[in-house]
């Protein structure tokens, strides 16, 4: 049985996979116990998917009986540059470092249906790849195979590699007995920085997300308009959030990830806010073509872009903004509307005086009169 594990470990490191581990198909009581938890108290939000398929998370038998080990693979996909630097570059879209390039799904798939294959030729056994589309909790696996330990910021944070890290599942039916050489010891101590970070504070306690408060959760999984309480505090995020990974003091061991996919593709780099509002229907999907950043649409994003806008002090950015307000989209006009009142007060009570009589939807409605009580009533000086 050695020499077959020496085997797969080669095959998957010819795969270029970073690191792999070996465990019993099995999530802990207290993860399932946590997993419960964080449904029944609806820190889910909208994500129905998760509380759809709540009993077949809770153990691996449950999604298919005849588990019994899992197979755990990572791959780096550590950045170039510390994301957070991005941030300040108010003029720019800030989107998460896993989706400036191509959709790792698929990526990580392919090479996991690889190695499968090849396990089921020398085990006659069956196998069933997972990548975390599917109702798998894959980092306690990663966790108890020793690849790394659950962080305070609820993802897995490796000793060789940090926060930056893509899981892969294989389940077998057969078993490998191996004993676990890595330490999973957490080793978060008293640190808290992904905690104290996090521009909508989130984490209501160490391994603990409310979800329906995290900026990724809000630009990604959010179908609807973004709560105006967050608005300001997005920033330039305008796909996903990479705070509580980027700040984490065990990324000085991180790598530059060696895989041409999983580095930004030169127009994703640093997109300018100007440039992605000007996107039709057929420039986004050209753009995005590949990209995770696809799955939420032209309107969803361009939602996003808006409330960047918004954050970003740049007035030149009027102009497309007061154009994003005929948006055959409501969710768009919405965000238009607080972007041009965060830039103008002025303009925006010109604006409202001319489109407010013909607007029918009553989102767009309510926007615009919240909106002009936000401005009336606040000390904001952005007249032009």
């Amino acid at each position: 049985m050695s020499s077959l594990l020496e085997s797969i470990k080669y095959r998957a490191y010819k795969l270029e996979f970073d690191d792999i581990g070996i465990c019993e198909a099995k999530i802990p009581a207290e993860i399932s116990q946590h997993l419960k938890e964080f449904v029944s108290e609806g820190r889910h939000g909208s994500m129905n998917w998760i509380s759809d398929t709540l009993e077949r998370r809770l153990h691996p038998k449950n999604m298919w009986e005849d588990a019994r080990t899992a197979i755990i693979l990572s791959a780096n996909y550590g950045p170039e540059n510390n994301p957070l630097n991005k941030i300040q570059n108010k003029n720019l879209g800030n989107i998460s470092v896993y989706a400036q390039n191509k959709d790792y799904h698929k990526i990580i798939k392919g090479k996991l249906k690889n190695l499968a294959s090849w396990i089921v030729s020398k085990t006659n056994g069956d196998v069933k790849v997972f990548v975390d589309t599917a109702p798998l909790m894959e980092k306690p696996l990663a966790e108890a195979a020793g690849l790394g330990w659950i962080g305070k910021h609820t993802n897995l944070v490796s000793p060789h590699f940090g926060s930056w890290l893509f899981l892969g599942v294989i389940l077998l039916d057969t078993e490998i007995i191996e004993l676990n050489k890595k330490s999973n010891v957490n080793k978060c101590g008293t640190c808290s920085k992904c905690l104290d970070i996090c521009p909508t504070n989130a984490f209501i306690g160490p391994y603990k997300l409310d979800a329906r408060k995290c900026i990724s959760y809000l630009t990604i999984e959010n179908k609807s308009h973004i709560p105006r309480e967050f608005r300001r505090l997005i920033g330039n995020r305008i796909y996903g959030c990479d705070d509580c990974l980027a700040i984490c003091p065990w990324n000085k061991f991180a790598k530059i990830s060696t895989t041409i996919s999983f580095l930004p593709r030169e127009t994703l780099k640093n997109p300018t806010l100007k440039n992605l509002s000007l996107l039709s229907e057929g420039d986004f999907k050209l753009l995005f073509s590949g990209s995770p950043v696809k799955r939420i649409g032209r309107k969803r994003f361009i939602r996003n872009v808006l409330i960047a806008i918004g954050n970003s002090s740049d007035k030149s950015l009027i102009d497309n903004t007061i154009r994003l307000l005929d948006d055959n989209s409501s969710i768009v006009r919405v965000a238009a509307i607080w972007a041009l009142g965060q830039l103008s007060k002025n303009l925006f009570l010109y604006e409202i005086e001319n489109r407010i009589k013909f607007e029918k939807n009553k989102d767009v409605i309510n926007e615009w009169l919240e909106s002009k009580y936000e401005l009336e009533t606040s000390k904001l000086e952005n007249n032009v």
